[in-house]
Parts: C-alpha cells; sequence; structure tokens
C-alpha cells in the first residue's frame, strides 16, 4: 500500500489549500526537481565545453543527467536522448528531418485519437507531397483496432504516429504489438507518450519503439521534453543545427541551441524520488535500477487504480453520464485520465461549477481536436476530464464526487 503521506510531502505546491485534478495539463513538481535547478543556477551556470573548472564540471553533470535519463527509460546508450522544449517541438524537428529521406507519395500514418503534437507536423509534410492516412478509431470501442491499421499499411507507408496513451481517453494502446506489426509492414513507429510517462514504467526497448516522446512537467518536473530515438534511426536523420554541426554529431545535431541545462539537470530529481520511493516502500532490498522502477510503479499503479475506481463507480451511477474510455479502472488498461459528458450540462458548465470548491479540472479538447471531432462533442464544448495522479488521495477524489452529486 503507498504511502500517500510521504508521497504528498516531496510536493511543495500540495501545502496549499487546493486540489490538483487536471495534472494531465501540467504536474506539480517534485521538491528534489526545484532543488536541482536552483543548485546549478547557482554552482554551475555557464557555458559548457570551455576548459576552466566549472564549465567541466557543468559539462559532467550534464552528461550525468542524460545517463541517467537514458536508464530510466532503459536506452542502449545515452546518444539515444534528444532534450528539447517541448513533445511538440521534438515532434516537429522528427518531421522535419526525418522527411528529408523521403519522397513524393510516400505516407504517413496518424490516429484521429492523438493530441496534435504528434499529428500536425506530420500532416504538414503533405506540402511535400506525403500522403497522410488517418486511422480511425473505433467509434462503438472508442480504441484503436490492428485489424484497421493493417488495411493502411502498404510498401509506401514510412512511418506511423501514435499515442500510448490518449490524454483523453485515458486508454492503454498496445504499443508492443503495434510496432511489431508496423515493422513487419517496413515502416518506422513514433509514440507519443505524454499522458502514459508520468503512470507506468516507460521501456523502449520492450516497446521496440523507434521515437518515444514525452514531457517532463507532466512527469513531476520542469517544463522540458525528452525524445528517445533507436540510435541508427538518428544517425540518419539529417542536422537541424549550425551548418558545422555535423549529421555523425547524434544527439546535438537535433538540438539546435542546445538543450536547457539546469532543467535538463533537475530531471535528477524525478529519477531520485522514485529511487527513494522504491527505499520508503521497500527498505534496503537489493535490485537494480529497472527492477526498482517496475515495483515502484506498481505501486503507482494500484494506487491510481483505487482513485479511478472510486471516480468511475460514481460516473457509472448517473444515467445521464457518458464516459469516454475503459469505464474500468483496471490499470492494465488505462491511467486515471477520465473523460466524460453529461446529457443536461455543457462541459464548462459543470467544470465552472465545481472551480468554486478550490479544485482544478478542465474542459475542452485538450488539443486531440479530431477525436472530440470524431465524437460530435464540439456541441458540448469537449469533455469534462478529471486526471489524477498518485499524489492525489482517496480523499480529495471523494470529495470532488461529493461536489459532482450537488451538480447533478
Amino acid at each position: 500500500m503507498m504511502d500517500i503521506n510521504y508521497v504528498r510531502e516531496q510536493f511543495p505546491a500540495l501545502d496549499r489549500d487546493f486540489i490538483f485534478m487536471d495534472n494531465a495539463g501540467g504536474s506539480q513538481v517534485l521538491k528534489k526537481v526545484i532543488e536541482r535547478i536552483s543548485g546549478y543556477l547557482v554552482h554551475h551556470n555557464v557555458q559548457l565545453g570551455a576548459s576552466y573548472k566549472v564549465s567541466a564540471e557543468a559539462g559532467e553533470k550534464l552528461k550525468f543527467a542524460t545517463s541517467r535519463i537514458a536508464e530510466l527509460v532503459n536506452a542502449s546508450r545515452d546518444e539515444e536522448i534528444v532534450i528539447g522544449s517541448s513533445t511538440t517541438m521534438l515532434q516537429r524537428i522528427l518531421s522535419i528531418t526525418i522527411s528529408k529521406q523521403w519522397k513524393k507519395g510516400d505516407e504517413v500514418i496518424v490516429t484521429d485519437t492523438d493530441h496534435e503534437a504528434n499529428v500536425s507536423p506530420w500532416m504538414d509534410l503533405k506540402e511535400k507531397g506525403i500522403e497522410v492516412k488517418i486511422w480511425k478509431v473505433n467509434r462503438e470501442t472508442l480504441e484503436l483496432e490492428i485489424s484497421d491499421l493493417n488495411k493502411l499499411l502498404n510498401e509506401r507507408t514510412k512511418l506511423v504516429a501514435v499515442t500510448h496513451t490518449s490524454n483523453v481517453l485515458g486508454t492503454i494502446n498496445p504499443i508492443k504489438e503495434i510496432a511489431k506489426v508496423v515493422h513487419e509492414a517496413g515502416a518506422l513507429i513514433s509514440v507519443d507518450g505524454v499522458a502514459y510517462a508520468p503512470h507506468r514504467k516507460v521501456d523502449v526497448k520492450e516497446l521496440d519503439a523507434d521515437f518515444y516522446t514525452f514531457s517532463w512537467y507532466k512527469t513531476y518536473g520542469p517544463h522540458l521534453a525528452v525524445m528517445y530515438g533507436k540510435y541508427e534511426e538518428l544517425e540518419k536523420l539529417e542536422s537541424i543545427n549550425h551548418y558545422f554541426i555535423g549529421k555523425d554529431n547524434v544527439p546535438y545535431k537535433l538540438q539546435p541551441g542546445n538543450f536547457n541545462f539546469e532543467l535538463t539537470y533537475s530531471t535528477l530529481g524525478i529519477m531520485e524520488y522514485y529511487d527513494e520511493m522504491f527505499r520508503h516502500h521497500f527498505g534496503s532490498e537489493k535490485a537494480g535500477f529497472q527492477e526498482r522502477l517496475t515495483k515502484t510503479f506498481e505501486l503507482i499503479a494500484s494506487h491510481e487504480e483505487k482513485l479511478a475506481s472510486i471516480l468511475l463507480d460514481y460516473l457509472k451511477s448517473v444515467p445521464e453520464i457518458r464516459i469516454f474510455g475503459i469505464p474500468d479502472a483496471d490499470s492494465s488498461k488505462r491511467v486515471p485520465t477520465i473523460s466524460f459528458v453529461h446529457q443536461n450540462y455543457k462541459s464548462n458548465e459543470i467544470v465552472e461549477k465545481v472551480d468554486n470548491h478550490r479544485i482544478g479540472i478542465r474542459f475542452g479538447d485538450f488539443y486531440a481536436k479530431k477525436l472530440i471531432q470524431t465524437l460530435d462533442l464540439e456541441e458540448k464544448n469537449g469533455v469534462v476530464r478529471v486526471s489524477l495522479v498518485h499524489y492525489n488521495s482517496t480523499q480529495e477524489v471523494k470529495k470532488l464526487v461529493n461536489i459532482f452529486k450537488e451538480i447533478f
């Protein structure tokens, strides 16, 4: 059982009289991350690559941070880690550089469930003569069917862009299975893991993803993002950096202007948190980092399932409410990002009533515009979304449920 008091003590913002339930839009930040940012700016705020000691020390610290990020996602080497300002920007950089390998008539497949970060960069390649096909969600099950993907794949398919977890539906897609199908067709897969990474362990080797991107500011860290890419695929990409930064300079060729030093260094606080969370709950049990990470995320998943169950059980009891995504709290099938509409209210009307109770939830399309259009929800002003993470408590969720009972 997760020690919720211990967890909440690690997030300074949770001390205030406010309940954060818009976490898919941005999570609260760990104390360790804040301390790392401050420490770097005080002691190592210099340019890299100089001969003097402080610069050398700064370079070593950033190299170490990158190695820990590689370890977190189980990359094969540190050079497979590309740091950028946002997932949107990293996906854009990927689309610009990788499309230089393609020719007119080549094809890309996107879904109508994704955040636009993993759609627009590919859609815009139509201007270069790249054909873009849409893998549409099954409107009955609200899941992406692999049989539908198979109908879209052919010898011209170069890449499939898909989300690991929809930021509206909360459904976990079977990326490993999808990657196998995509690779058998001779194509690459680019996965948006933004809505998945805060909740479950990311193992890029296990998934066999060619590219995998997520944002640290939704994973208890700063406004920064990371893209993993298989080294052999990153090597092939054209440089988007200065002309003298060669194609073989991976990953710097994909980081124009370099990455943000203090924010990159601060991500160490996230890995330290997962490690300390393991030790707090499991003691000094000897285990490698990947095993510790697995156990920590199992603990997180179990707690989140309890949170989701409380909310979903209530929502299912109201006949006028339609839940989007799997209505089961099973942590192997979904994360606790829960969206719904009420037949008698527009979504904004519900959220505005909750606002008065100092609880942050949200309404809208959450940049998954194609999904909201597919589900004919624009007149409702999108969905009501309650996005929970492991630092939320059962008491907080029960309070929200009681407020919903007053509204409905």
